[in-house]
């Protein structure tokens, strides 16, 4: 089988204020026609960077391929004048962007975007591009593409603005397809029907194919051989049997480890330092920490008391219509809900984009006001409470929001980020001793005190995260909403914030009710799990009661679409 591209000890690197930084060192490797790699590594591995240097899209200045080759049918494209290679990009080679909202203009139609790539590659007149506009959008499962086509970006879901970017991708029949985290902001479900249709069409045009993650539950399912990056270095690269059976390098073995498992769980998971030091010197992990255990459901009446019972909840939302723009109907977001949380565990709430998991977190803390229904906290029903009693309240109920970075204020230090609930709710005799507070709690989420003086944009995602974890404790809170807190991070750094969550609640008799698309990591927290669609509880049971024996056929289909984690010779060797 002959290689499409072939990457030859490439280098690139970026002059900044600091110096010059490496951001790929020496990488090589090869993609065949008609086979799938797997590029992965977490956040900052050179990942991104090395699929740009492909695409001929590093800009320069202030980034420039020092080193090496990138041969794409023998041509090399790291010499190839600008002209030439436009020719190339996005008719031979494709790529598919992490965040489709960012990727797509706007201001135009989504048919007129691929029409645009079909008139510029192919020739097309602009009505035979629209024409073919529509079928593309029809073979990547748009539902209704003719009037799909004459939709802004804004008025499409996230599954399908990913769609879009696929039809754009492959309008040209590239030979060559970079997947670039096409899939790590979708819901499970989303997720498979997007990597179905990706090999469907792989299948259909004999494609090459670079699938680039920090996902290696999604790699085993997919990929034939896969490509490890760490701090910009390639560390191991074999077939991805041999990765997840024998992984050579201790990155690797973290990586695959920190992933939470469906079947069983450990108390905690294992991280990446785990398995090896700053210098990438190899640790051995304790055999009993390499275990893992079944959960076991329990609790006591005198120290598991019912915390937050809510009863028959609901949110509608106003649709408007009409010249005048009255009401015409309304959108059941939390349709009828109704469940019981004791103290010191945790309820985790599943379900896809738009189920209503996130209107109904901020209806029980008032940041949304419920229709109807009663949310009873601590024997109190705070629906009939006023502003002023309700702000009080929420010295004991507090949210830890999904995107860290936006749900912290750029322009306030740490240290004013930490101090500001400590002032609003009279915690703390004087500044000295919110201070004192601040640093214990810096300390107790795994940073350090003397990083109090600095702002978000210094710190990494996982970083910024603890940070929101600790703002949240500086009231100190029994109950806790994390809404999708972890799903933005890398694994290894997920692994750590679950590991820090857990311990905490152990530490302070924390009640949760944690958030997440992604059942694997909801399995291994809670103790309870929701499982909603179309604003309704359609299953809550013990975690293992839903995984492992899931009632509802809903239920049964989410579970189906998790990636198993399994690569595809092994799962056939274990069928046969």
């Amino acid at each position: 089988m002959s290689d499409l591209l072939n990457i030859k000890n490439l280098s690139v690197d970026f002059n900044t204020p600091h110096g010059v930084v490496r951001a790929v060192n020496n990488v090589s490797f090869d993609v065949p026609m008609g086979k799938t790699i797997g590029l992965v590594g977490e956040s900052g591995s050179g990942k991104s960077v090395t699929s740009l240097a492909v695409m001929g899209l590093i800009p320069n200045p202030p980034g420039e391929i020092s080193e090496g080759q990138i041969l794409f049918e023998g041509k090399d494209l790291v010499t190839m004048p600008e002209a030439q290679m436009r020719k190339i990009r996005g008719n031979d080679i494709a790529m598919i962007f992490q965040e489709p909202m960012t990727s797509l203009n706007p201001v135009f139609k989504v048919g007129s975007q691929i029409a645009e790539v079909l008139m510029l590659h192919m020739g097309m007149n602009p009505k035979q591009a629209w024409e073919k506009s529509v079928d593309l959008l029809n073979q990547v499962g748009i539902p209704n593409p003719k009037a799909s086509a004459h939709k802004y970006p804004h008025e499409m879901s996230g599954g399908q603005k990913q769609r879009v970017m696929i039809a754009m991708a492959i309008a040209c029949e590239p030979k060559l397809l970079i997947c670039d985290e096409p899939t790590t902001a979708l819901d499970v479900t989303i997720q498979k029907q997007v990597i179905d249709l990706m090999f469907d069409l792989q299948d259909k045009y004999n494609m090459g194919m670079l699938f680039i993650t920090h996902d290696l539950g999604v790699i085993a399912d997919i990929a034939d051989d896969v490509v490890v990056m760490y701090r910009s270095n390639l560390v191991e690269k074999n077939t991805t049997k041999k990765i997840f059976t024998h992984a050579s390098h201790p990155y690797t073995k973290g990586l695959i480890a920190c992933r939470p498992a469906l079947d069983k769980n450990p108390t905690r998971l294992l991280t990446v330092s785990d398995f090896m030091d700053e210098n990438e010197k190899e640790l051995i992990v304790p055999p009993e920490r390499m275990k893992k255990v079944d959960k076991v459901y329990k609790f006591n009446e005198e120290e598991n008391p019912i915390l937050l019972e809510v009863k028959d909840l609901h949110v509608h939302f106003p649709l408007k219509g009409g010249i005048l723009g009255r009401t015409v109907d309304h959108f059941k977001a939390v349709n009828g809900v109704s469940f019981k949380l004791r103290k010191g565990m945790t309820l985790g709430l599943v379900g896809e984009s738009g189920c209503g998991k996130t209107t109904l977190g901020r209806a029980i803390l008032r940041l949304i006001e419920p229709t109807a229904g009663e949310v009873i906290y601590n024997g109190a029903n705070i629906t009939n409470l006023d502003k002023k009693q309700m702000r009080a309240m929420r010295s004991k109920m507090q949210i830890i929001f999904q995107d860290p970075y936006s749900s912290l204020n750029p322009r306030m230090t740490i240290k004013d980020i930490l101090l500001e609930p400590m002032d609003l709710h009279n915690i703390g005799a004087n500044k000295k001793e919110k201070i004192e507070k601040a640093k214990w709690l810096m300390e107790k989420v795994g940073l350090n005190a003397d990083q109090l003086s600095r702002y978000p944009h210094e710190f990494s995602g996982g970083q910024r995260q603890r940070i929101c974890i600790a703002r949240a404790l500086a009231v100190s809170p029994d109950f806790i909403i994390c809404d999708e807190s972890v799903s933005a991070l890398d694994v290894s750094v997920q692994a750590q914030v679950l590991n820090l969550l857990l311990d905490l609640q152990e530490e302070f008799g924390l009640t949760y009710i944690f958030i997440s698309h992604d059942l694997s990591v909801v399995n291994f927290i809670s103790d309870e799990v929701a499982v909603m669609n179309k604003g309704e509880f359609v299953e809550l049971d013990k975690a293992n009661e839903v995984y492992l024996r899931p009632k509802q056929q809903y239920t049964q289909n989410l579970l189906s679409a998790i990636p198993k984690g399994i690569p595809k010779e092994l799962l056939a060797e274990q069928n046969s």
